[in-house]
């Protein structure tokens, strides 16, 4: 007769690997805070908090009337939101690093032909958040800031709180970072066999009412911003249900080959 398995030997066997993992995971995540930190440190130095408020201040200051600035209602608002910028700039200057740290983590539980695609997968990922953000930056920013500045009466003087207009910048770059990672999301399930592509062509009208509905909650209640969120997500959609099929056709071809 087969000898009996020892409770506590499978308790010991399963909780080590889980314990690893946690290690593993917390490794990662302090290197991926010393990236960014390292980024912000870099950033304090040159341009510094002021520059880089001033480059974020822009669109809006562009869109008023000549002379008038942002204000600051907060006592500590003129010095915590710079602050705030540069650490997101921090975080955006070592954001390849961490999204290295994030695929590297999830790495082990993948096979050998899905490894393959960590390094195209962290380098798209990056470039996509990039172009997200530019979006936002050169196009979103500027015709939001017109039309608020256009839509007001004439006795009021339009001079935004620097926080709550700081605020709904980064919130916005962090939204279409995101929202640029749609590709990706759709390569994925499609090379993990999670959805069949065939599925993802037949929920493109899913989608379509879905991103709409997400940029009508995460955006401003503007037209502009909702617009400028929900179209592209269809468009780019559409462009990782493209990169899907051609990879799987690239996939096979190898198989076969």
């Amino acid at each position: 007769m087969s000898a009996k398995p020892d409770p506590e030997a499978e308790l010991a066997g399963t909780e080590q690997p889980f314990v690893e993992h946690l290690v593993e995971l917390r490794d990662r995540l302090i290197r991926a805070l010393m990236a960014i930190g390292i980024g912000f440190a870099l950033l304090c130095v040159w341009p510094g908090p002021g520059g880089l408020y001033d480059l974020i201040a822009q669109p809006m200051t562009q869109a008023l009337p000549g002379g008038t600035k942002l204000i600051a209602v907060g006592t500590f608002a003129p010095f915590m939101v710079p602050l705030k910028i540069t650490l997101m700039g921090g975080f955006l200057l070592a954001l390849p690093f961490v999204l290295y740290q994030v695929w590297a983590f999830v790495a082990p539980g993948l096979y050998s032909h899905e490894k393959r695609y960590v390094l195209p997968l962290v380098v798209s990922s990056t470039i996509l958040f990039f172009v997200g953000v530019a979006f936002c930056y050169f196009l979103v920013l500027p015709a939001l800031s017109k039309f608020l500045v256009a839509v007001s009466p004439a006795s009021i003087q339009v001079a935004p709180d620097i926080e709550q207009y700081f605020g709904t910048v980064l919130t916005l770059f962090m939204v279409f970072g995101i929202a640029f990672e749609v590709p990706i999301a759709v390569v994925v399930l499609a090379l993990l066999n999670i959805i069949p592509i065939a599925k993802l062509k037949e929920w493109r009208g899913y989608f379509i009412v879905v991103a709409f509905v997400v940029a009508a909650i995460v955006t401003p209640p503007d037209v502009i911003s909702q617009l400028s969120l929900a179209i592209p997500m269809c468009i780019l959609y559409e462009i990782g249900i493209w990169a899907a099929v051609l990879l799987k056709r690239g996939g096979a071809s190898r198989s076969e080959a």
